[in-house]
């Protein structure tokens, strides 16, 4: 293939590439907002935006189970363009919440976004763990997770810009909801230039695998063959796991900070994720070791980073409640060890979510089945968020929120294990044979007896 800036263009790097910059203005910003605490708004509101979050990730999970058949069929740039619009709509509607105190708009906006997120991210995972060569897998994973988070951390310097001399506990200027809308919209734009699968060919020359269009009823057998799946099942307490801490660290986040230590918080979270991610997708890749062999070394480092990072959080929370006397600022002196902690909430939360997105990518090259797989990701993700944000609108004592977090994540680890140890070196054939009409078959066959 000629060098220029056609074929750069439709190189699986560029179109990665091009994917996190679509989520750094989408899910990166929404990202940044929810860090902010109760949407950025004053933190009584943090009852309405726990039930729009409840509302968000329910729908979310619902559809997230059958996403991968709604991106087979409609194709990833189509499915990335509708799931982006969503992230507008909900930002919107804090936006116009902050103005004529709307609540029953914030509610439907979570819903719509649910629904949207729900196939977006089935797109997502399918580009970002079926485009890149097997060696490269934890590598791209880790320049999608940077890019992402750039947008947490765009989001958050927006808000930290806009709010500098808010320094009671109330919630982010108006002009920081206008921002957020804006970069969104781009977003939704940028969506429209991600190439066809059919055109994005490897650097050897070789084509990246197509999700063949099936007709809607093998499409949604393909699902259900997912609930077969033994490493799929282990992997539920992970993806539970996943973002269930998110209600909790945002809720600290909002209780015991002011505005702008709440946006500064927030920004090194989200460059921490960059930097966890980046590490640990170039050790996921590294070539010195077989692809088990790193896989268990990468889960080790894995477990002790986060069982030392949550027994600090309990230690913390143990400090305080759900309320604090007087939001604390970055002046104050009790300022550092809490930042510190909530950074390093950050660079676990990235180094557990790459390993997992890696775990998968090894498994298959099937893209068909991978959206079925981050669907699936995805959706029980959202699962264990809405169940979190749940129990954190009642408010129960946060001690307790932190210890349910640190119990999940610890429990995820033996069955992560069970599924790490039996990655094999190479899914080449998946690639070449598993789309084929006669293999969905023959997978559907073997697996009717569930229907």
């Amino acid at each position: 293939m000629s060098k220029g800036v056609l074929p750069l263009y439709y190189s699986p790097l560029t179109q990665v590439v091009l994917l996190g910059l679509v989520c750094l203005c989408c899910p990166g910003m929404f990202n940044a907002l929810s860090g902010l605490g109760a949407g950025g708004s004053m933190s009584s509101n943090v009852g309405l935006i726990d039930s729009a979050n409840g509302a968000l990730y329910g729908c979310f999970a619902i559809v997230g189970f059958f996403s991968g058949t709604f991106t087979n069929t409609v194709g990833v740039k189509h499915t990335l363009t509708i799931g982006s619009i969503g992230y507008v709509v909900y930002s919107a509607s804090l936006w116009v919440y902050d103005r004529k105190q709307v609540s029953g708009f914030v509610i439907a906006a979570g819903v719509i976004l649910g629904c949207c997120a729900g196939v977006f991210w089935s797109a997502q995972g399918s580009i970002m763990m079926s485009y890149p060569e097997e060696k490269n897998k934890g590598k791209f994973v880790a320049i999608f997770w940077a890019l992402f988070n750039v947008g947490g951390i765009l989001g958050s310097v927006i808000a930290l810009a806009l709010n500098l001399e808010n320094e009671a506990g109330g919630g982010v200027s108006t002009s920081t909801y206008i921002a957020f809308v804006i970069v969104m919209i781009i977003g939704v734009v940028l969506s429209l230039a991600i190439a066809n699968p059919s055109r994005v060919a490897r650097p050897d020359g070789t084509k990246v695998a197509v999700a063949k269009a099936m007709h809607w009823k093998k499409e949604l057998k393909g699902v259900l063959l997912v609930w077969k799946e033994w490493r799929m099942l282990c992997l539920i307490p992970a993806f539970l796991a996943s973002n269930w801490f998110y209600a909790y660290q945002f809720k600290v986040n909002t209780v015991y900070f002011n505005s702008p230590a709440r946006a500064l918080n927030d920004t090194m979270y989200w460059t921490l994720q960059i930097i966890g991610s980046l590490i640990f997708g170039c050790l996921l890749d590294f070539q010195g070791l077989s692809r088990r062999s790193r896989g268990l070394l990468a889960l080790t480092i894995l477990f002790v980073v986060t069982m030392a990072v949550w027994a600090g959080g309990f230690a913390f929370q143990l400090t305080f409640d759900n309320g604090s006397d007087k939001p604390i600022g970055w002046k104050d002196e009790e300022f550092g060890g809490p930042f510190i902690l909530y950074m390093f909430y950050g660079f676990s939360d990235a180094i557990y979510q790459t390993y997992l997105y890696w775990l998968m990518g090894a498994m298959s090259n099937d893209p068909s089945l991978l959206a079925r797989y981050a669907g699936f990701y995805k959706a029980t993700q959202s699962a264990g968020a809405a169940i979190a944000f749940g129990i954190d609108a009642v408010s129960i004592p946060l001690r307790w929120e932190c210890l349910i977090c640190w119990v999940l994540v610890f429990v995820s680890f033996p069955l992560i294990l069970l599924v790490a140890s039996r990655v094999s070196e190479t899914n080449m054939n998946d690639e070449n044979d598993s789309l084929s009409s006669k293999s969905i078959d023959k997978k559907i066959a073997e697996a009717k007896d569930i229907y």
